[in-house]
Parts: C-alpha cells; sequence; structure tokens
C-alpha cells in the first residue's frame, strides 16, 4: 500500500516525523504511537536510525538498513536503561532477548514515551481489553538508574560461547578430536580379544586340551598393539589438544583485556579491582584447565560409553539391556544436580572474588593499615571473607558429596545385576564364560567412565560459571563510543567551545547548561566548593564521559566525532595523585611516547625541575620507582607526572588539583614546572587553593553545576560575589585577614 492509496483520516494522523518509506509499510488503520530517533548502533557508535510503535508492533531500523518488525505477543517486555551518556531499548521474549536498540540522552524523553506506550499496549492485552483509538502517550519522563550492560545470561551457554576462541584452532581441534575417537576404539580392542582368548585357549586347556600356541601369540600380540596404539594415540590427542586450549585460554586472557581497556571510567568506577583481577587471572585459568583436561575427558566418556554401548549390543542384547539400566536413573540425577551446582558456583565465584579484593585493597595500601595499627582489623575482614567462602563450599560441597557416591553405589549395583543375570546365561548356555568376561571387562569401563563423566559435572559448572563472568566484561559496550566513521583530525589549536552541556550520573544531575569558551593558548582556573562540578567537567572535556545534553567541541569539531585515541594524544593530564607504574623512572617519563629518545626524556625532565633529584638517585634515570611510585616523595611524583606530560607536547592541558597535596617549598618547585608546562597550551586548572591559579587568564566559577562567574582575579574580587566568598573563607583560616592577590602571587614566585 503506498501512502496515496491510505485513507486520508490516517494520513492525516500520521506524525510529519516518520519517514515516508515506513508510513509505506502501515496498515491504514496502524496510527504511530511513539518513536525514537536512533542515533547509536549496538557498538555504541553514532549513526542514524528509528524506532516506532504501533498497536501491533515495533518497526526498527538502523544505518541504513531495511526495515525489520516484530509483532507485540503476550510475555514481551521492553526495558529502559540509561546510563553516563548512553541510553538502551531491550525488547525480550519470555525466553530470549529479541532485539536491543543504544540511543544518546538527548533522545531519553522520546524513549521513555515509547516505553510508557509499550507497557500500556502490553497491559490492554494482558487483559484482553481494546484501547482507544488513536490514543495518544502520556507525556512522562522517568528517573533512570540503570546500566548498559548485558542481559543476564545462562552459565551453560556462556560456555557454549568459548566456541568463537577456539574458531581459529579448527584444523587442530578436528584432528584432535580424530586421534580422540581412534585413541577410545583402540582402548576397547583389549576386552574382545579377551572373549576368543578363554573360549578358545584357556577354557579348552582347563578341559584337558593342549594349549594353541599360535592363537595365545596373536591374541597377545593383538593386547600388545592395542595397548601400544592406544599410548600413542592418547600422547598426540592429549598434547595437541593441551596445546590448542593453552591458546584458546591465552586469547581469552587478552581479549578481556584489551576490551577492559576500551571501556570508559564510568565501568571501573562500580568495579573492585580484586574483582577483575580474579576473572582476568584465575577464572581464565579455570577454563583453560577444563579445555585441556576435562573436557578431553568427557568427550573420551562420551564416545567410550557410546562405543561400549554398541559393542554390548552387538555381543549379547539382552545382558547389554541389563547392563544399561543404571543409565537413566544416573542421567537424572545428573540434570538434578547441575543447576544446584551451577548456581552454587556462581556464588563461589563471587565469595572467592571477596578475598581477592580484601588483598587488592591491604597489600598496596599496607602502609595506611601499618600507620594506623590496623592490622587486626584487615586480618578479621580477611577471616570474615575467608569464613563466607567456606561456608558457601561447604554447601555446594554437601550437594556434592551425596551425589558422587550415590552415582558410584548405582553403578555397583548394575555390575552385580550383570554378573547375576550373567551366571543365569551361562547357566542355561546360552553364552560362553569368554562373553560373560569380555561383558565384565566392558562394563567396568563402561561404569568407570560413566561415574567419570558424572564427576565432570561439578568442574564444568566451575567452568561455565567463570565464563560467564569473562563474558560479563566482553558483553559489556562502552558508554563512550568510537564515531563509526572519525572525522580527521589535524593540527589541534586548542579552541575549546563547551554549548549548554549538561552531565548527570542515573537521575543526580552533576552539570546543567554549563557554556564556556577557551581561546587557544588561554589558561583558565576552574574554581568552586567541592562538588560543584569542576571535575566533572574535565572529564567530560577528555572525553572519559559524554555530555548527556549539548556538545564540547574542540576547533570547532564536536569531540563525539573524532577517534578516541587520536583526540586524547593532544591532551596531557597532570592529577592531584600522580600515578607511577612499576619500572624506571626513564620508562615512567616516556609513558605516553615510548618511542622517546634519552635526550628527550632528559629535556622534559628539567623543564619539569625533576633532572636534579633524579641525577642524585643511585642509578639515575635507571631507578626504580616501586610500585606506585612509593620511593619517591609527593613532591618528586609529581614532577614525573609533569615531566611525563611535557614530553607528549599536548596542545590541551588539564591540571587537575596538581599541586594541592603538597608541602610550600615543593610547591614553589612544582609551580616552576607547571610554569613551563603551560608556556603555549590551551590549559584548564582546577584548584582549591586559589593561590596556585595565579597565572591563569580567567577563572570560572562553578556551584552546583552551573557556571556563577568568570573573569580576571581582581574583577570578580571587585564584584564581592561567590568568587570573593570563597577567597575570603579559604585565607580567613591562614592569617584571619584576606590575603592579596599580588602578596599571594609573590609568595609563590
Amino acid at each position: 500500500m503506498t501512502p496515496e492509496s491510505q485513507p486520508a483520516d490516517a494520513m492525516a494522523q500520521m506524525p510529519a516525523s516518520v519517514p515516508a518509506d515506513l508510513a509505506a509499510l502501515l496498515d491504514a488503520d496502524e496510527p504511530v504511537l511513539a518513536q525514537v530517533a536512533l542515533d547509536l548502533d549496538d557498538a555504541l557508535r553514532f549513526t542514524a536510525g528509528h524506532l516506532v510503535l504501533t498497536p501491533r508492533r515495533l518497526i526498527a531500523r538502523q544505518s541504513g538498513g531495511d526495515w525489520q518488525s516484530w509483532p507485540l505477543a503476550d510475555g514481551m517486555r521492553l526495558h529502559l536503561h540509561d546510563h553516563a551518556g548512553v541510553g538502551c531499548l531491550a525488547l525480550d521474549a519470555p525466553h530470549a532477548r529479541l532485539a536491543t536498540w543504544r540511543y544518546t540522552l538527548a533522545q531519553h524523553a522520546d524513549a521513555a514515551r515509547l516505553s510508557d506506550a509499550f507497557a500500556r499496549e502490553q497491559a490492554v492485552r494482558a487483559v484482553g481489553g481494546t484501547r482507544a483509538p488513536h490514543a495518544e502517550p502520556e507525556d512522562s519522563l522517568r528517573d533512570f538508574g540503570g546500566d548498559v550492560e548485558p542481559a543476564e545470561a545462562d552459565s551453560g551457554w556462556a560456555l557454549m560461547r568459548l566456541g568463537r576462541f577456539a574458531r581459529p584452532y579448527r584444523s587442530q581441534l578436528i584432528i584432535g578430536f580424530i586421534l580422540t575417537v581412534l585413541s577410545t576404539a583402540a582402548t576397547l580392542v583389549p576386552p574382545y580379544l579377551t572373549m576368543p582368548l578363554m573360549d578358545e585357549v584357556l577354557i579348552p586347556f582347563q578341559n584337558g586340551a593342549p594349549i594353541d600356541i599360535t592363537k595365545a601369540t596373536w591374541y597377545l600380540g593383538g593386547l600388545l598393539v592395542s595397548a601400544l596404539l592406544a599410548w600413542l594415540l592418547g600422547w598426540g590427542r592429549t598434547y595437541l589438544l593441551a596445546w590448542v586450549s593453552e591458546r584458546i585460554g591465552a586469547d581469552l586472557r587478552t581479549t578481556t583485556y584489551e576490551h577492559l581497556q576500551q571501556l570508559s571510567l564510568e565501568y571501573f568506577g562500580g568495579k573492585r579491582t580484586g574483582d577483575l583481577m580474579a576473572r582476568i587471572g584465575s577464572e581464565t585459568d579455570r577454563i583453560c584447565v577444563f579445555l585441556s583436561l576435562h573436557l578431553l575427558d568427557f568427550a573420551t566418556d562420551v564416545l567410550m560409553i557410546i562405543m561400549t554401548a554398541l559393542i554390548l549390543v552387538s555381543i549379547d542384547p539382552w545382558l547389554a539391556t541389563v547392563t544399561l539400566l543404571p543409565l537413566p536413573f544416573i542421567a537424572w540425577m545428573i540434570h538434578a544436580v547441575r543447576d544446584r551446582l551451577k548456581h552454587g558456583f556462581e556464588k563461589v565465584d563471587r565469595i572467592w572474588s571477596e578475598i581477592t579484593n580484601v588483598l587488592a585493597d591491604t597489600i598496596p595500601g599496607i602502609r595506611v593499615v601499618k600507620a594506623f595499627a590496623q592490622e587486626k582489623r584487615e586480618v578479621a575482614r580477611f577471616r570474615e571473607a575467608n569464613d563466607h567462602n567456606l561456608a558457601v563450599n561447604d554447601r555446594v560441597n554437601t550437594v556434592w558429596s551425596l551425589f558422587s557416591p550415590t552415582v558410584t553405589l548405582l553403578t555397583e549395583v548394575g555390575l552385580l545385576i550383570v554378573w547375576g543375570f550373567g551366571i543365569w546365561l551361562i547357566a542355561n548356555k546360552q553364552i560362553s564364560v569368554g562373553v560373560l568376561a569380555a561383558f565384565l571387562a566392558y562394563i567396568s569401563r563402561f561404569y568407570l567412565r560413566l561415574d567419570s563423566m558424572s564427576r565432570i559435572v561439578s568442574v564444568t559448572q566451575k567452568a561455565a560459571a567463570g565464563a560467564k563472568r569473562i563474558f560479563d566484561i566482553l558483553d559489556r559496550v562502552s558508554s563512550v563510543p568510537e564515531p563509526a566513521q572519525p572525522v580527521p583530525l589535524g593540527r589541534v589549536e586548542g579552541r575549546i567551545d563547551i554549548r549548554q552541556a549538561a552531565f548527570r550520573y542515573g537521575s543526580r544531575s552533576v552539570l546543567r547548561g554549563v557554556s564556556l569558551t577557551i581561546a587557544p593558548g588561554e589558561m583558565i582556573g576552574l574554581v568552586g566548593h567541592s562538588g560543584s562540578g569542576k571535575s566533572t567537567l574535565v572529564n567530560l572535556i577528555c572525553r572519559f564521559y559524554d555530555v548527556s545534553e549539548g556538545s564540547i567541541r574542540v576547533d570547532g569539531i564536536d569531540i563525539r566525532s573524532l577517534a578516541i585515541s587520536g583526540y586524547r594524544h593532544n591532551i596531557g593530564v597532570v592529577l592531584q595523585e600522580p600515578f607511577l607504574f612499576f619500572g624506571t623512572i626513564a620508562e615512567n617519563i616516556a609513558y605516553g611516547k615510548p618511542q622517546a629518545t634519552r635526550a628527550e626524556i632528559i629535556a622534559a625532565a628539567r623543564a619539569a625541575h625533576a633532572h636534579e633529584f633524579i641525577l642524585r638517585l643511585p642509578h639515575g634515570y635507571d631507578s626504580l620507582v616501586g610500585e606506585r611510585g612509593q620511593s619517591l616523595s609527593g613532591g618528586e611524583r609529581q614532577r614525573i607526572s609533569i615531566a611525563r606530560a611535557l614530553l607528549i607536547d599536548p596542545r590541551i592541558l588539564i591540571l587537575d588539583e596538581a599541586t594541592s597535596s603538597v608541602d610550600t617549598a615543593t610547591e614553589k618547585e612544582i609551580q616552576k614546572a607547571l610554569d613551563n608546562l603551560v608556556r603555549g597550551r590551551t590549559t584548564i586548572a582546577v584548584a582549591h587553593r586559589l593561590s596556585t591559579l595565579r597565572r591563569a587568564d580567567r577563572l570560572v566559577v562553578l556551584d552546583r553545576g552551573q557556571v556563577v562567574e568568570e573573569g580576571p582575579h581582581d574583577v570578580l574580587m571587585a564584584r564581592q560575589g561567590a568568587y570573593f566568598r570563597l577567597y575570603q573563607a579559604q585565607s580567613r583560616p591562614a592569617d584571619g585577614d584576606v590575603v592579596a592577590w599580588n602578596n599571594n602571587a609573590d609568595e609563590t614566585t
């Protein structure tokens, strides 16, 4: 149906913003209830799309593709999440996720309307009622508290998803599977040879006939050859599959860590270091052990059971039927216990991360622990976490301890049944002693493998729980999207335009309508009380987060359209607490420019006033700084940080409380280094200590997320407004008087 052929009243009710090609797809009596412009794709890159709700279906198109539709049905739910500048609409059926659409928070009002309209349509559908024709959705907004995260996934499915890491090793895995089949078949040869060995050699000899040496030699030779062949094939498949599993584990660790590096600061703000370390370390190691050992055993067990069952049926179907009687009961037990073990091991993993978190907190902070004499408290924390871990493991082991012996009991009972039935068959001359001996040899292996396979349930669920925690990271998408087609960034001049920028954490507004223009080479100071939004504004400029509303432009280009790494290469950051990596001083200075020559490193250190104290160290620039730079003083670490920023020669410089945690003498040294650093660069300095902003061209005063004043120090002091009160409050505790700006400047020069 074309738009021209639709009834006039239907066309009149069609919103003007509905794309023309979509209007052609809608029925005459199918109004548009709500719609959202989708400006992000699944990888959180900027794109153009559309999502429309009608009384019958959801219709969507992404990035110029074809329209897709999802008819509304009972049990469907539309989930709405958002966090740190990214929103998400997820359509779920009762047992599956059907689709996910992402957008920036500029579209959150439309998304909320669509979500509300969808909920009303489903409510009407649930009670079997009818909706008012062409009813308009309410204009309602809601508080969002969710995060852009993947839907809850079953841990068993997470284990299956490891197949993507196995694809590069398909040929090795196929060879390994063939070797597994052949080695399993080789191990099944000896019991088969025991039948003729007993019936044709041993039993005739027992009845008075001489031993047939030729037959005995052939059968014994066959046993030896099969044993050697099974050993050779087993060695080959074990080595090959272990080789593959180690590489899958290494790829999994690398991919997880690489993906972790691409996530925004918002993700790390809600995670514990110990938990992430446990996931990348112990969880991947557990998965690797499962792939290299237990999965191989499981495959061997399955093949052994299938092949043995076929051989038993071929020898004697009735005896085989009796042999397989316990199998359904064992399968039922495995199914019943699997879910309890799955949830138990998932909880064990979470509790184990608590222990790792205590270690990650206390070991780097051991100086604080000892300084405040809190060793006993930290030991108590560790003991509490350890006891919690012990209690959870005890509950899991209670289930497992009952399951495993029960399987063993069933196999023993099955063996007794075979003995009894076999003796009855021999007494009735239906089978020979050799057949029963072969049966007993086979079922011993059969039940042994069955028992082994049941025990693998435990390690499988442990590996599945670990895989789920790994994919919790891999499925997380960054809230700071990389543009699909980045705008090329030439030489940066350093002009920054902030236009009506707003930002919020969840439902809490942090910045509102901030507008600010910074000229190339200009230095501005951000001042304000704690929580006024200074650091948040700096984070937005660095694009650690994206604005919820408005925009930030550098040299006239919206920073969201620039490649993230290319943009940040033009930004130098000096933090209040400089972080130094374990390594030499030269390596830390060259962190942002690893290819820097020693001459460039020394030049940066000289400009940062760090060269002199570096030369006093035992090994100069090759001296180790210790973990987090603990072997250096706070002022020395700060000057290393300044040298690190100088070396990359950034056009935009961020100084975040760079001198707030040092003494006055050290501050003077750092200030000299900063004077060299800011020269010729666009500089944004955040400071509580207002004296450190003496060289700022302009001061911007923030209060409750808004710019309340801006201008030079003298002008703001003359106004006696927010900045004047802030300066008064900071100066009064020092000497009871308002210290003149010029005097303060003289003290720091």
